[in-house]
């Protein structure tokens, strides 16, 4: 089983991911780290190269691979439910967590997140709070569709997030994992 954290960019898959992991005694990955590791360049780059016709393929080709693995959460790329085989193949592969935050929140984090930019690519070439909404305006019921569960990051630390999301599987699912019931210590 795979679970595959999605939402947009800066809505906290890359912290929460190793925390879910290390509560559940799973291994994680994500999805955009090893397109750069593969390609050997950044996302930036891969666009500037091959437009984001081309990163869309590179991603689905290895999200294929990735949702194959067992006992593996996901933190997939922001953009990557766009493709209905990309949604198809996480919904098979186990549950799906929409790590949901405020078109404002978002806006925020990524703002205050200087590497973001060096790494990843203008969407719509627009100011950050309006790409985000236009982005969204798009990708959001997608990701609504794609969700076995829809989880707030925004009014929580990582810690807290990964407790609800093992929690919630647990009792959704009926899937036990080792350490779904946590002890505390959330920060």
């Amino acid at each position: 089983m795979v679970i595959t954290l999605i939402g947009y960019r800066g809505c906290g898959k890359s912290s929460i991911a190793p925390r879910l992991a290390r509560r559940l005694e799973w291994t994680w990955i994500d999805s955009d780290r090893v397109i750069e590791e593969r390609a050997a360049c950044s996302i930036r780059q891969i666009f500037e190269a091959e437009g984001e016709v081309g990163f869309r393929r590179r991603e689905s080709e290895i999200l294929a691979e990735l949702l194959q693995q067992d006992h593996l959460v996901l933190a997939s790329g922001g953009g990557a439910i766009l493709a209905e085989e990309n949604r198809v193949r996480m919904k098979v592969a186990g549950p799906v967590v929409w790590l949901h935050a405020s078109n404002e929140a978002l806006a925020k984090r990524l703002s205050r997140d200087g590497s973001a930019g060096e790494n990843r690519p203008s969407l719509t070439g627009r100011p950050i709070a309006e790409e985000v909404a236009e982005v969204m305006a798009v990708r959001e019921p997608l990701y609504r569709e794609c969700a076995t569960l829809i989880v707030d990051s925004e009014r929580e630390w990582p810690e807290q997030v990964a407790r609800r999301i093992a929690r919630q599987i647990n009792t959704q699912a009926g899937y036990r994992f080792p350490s779904a019931a946590g002890d505390g210590g959330d920060r």
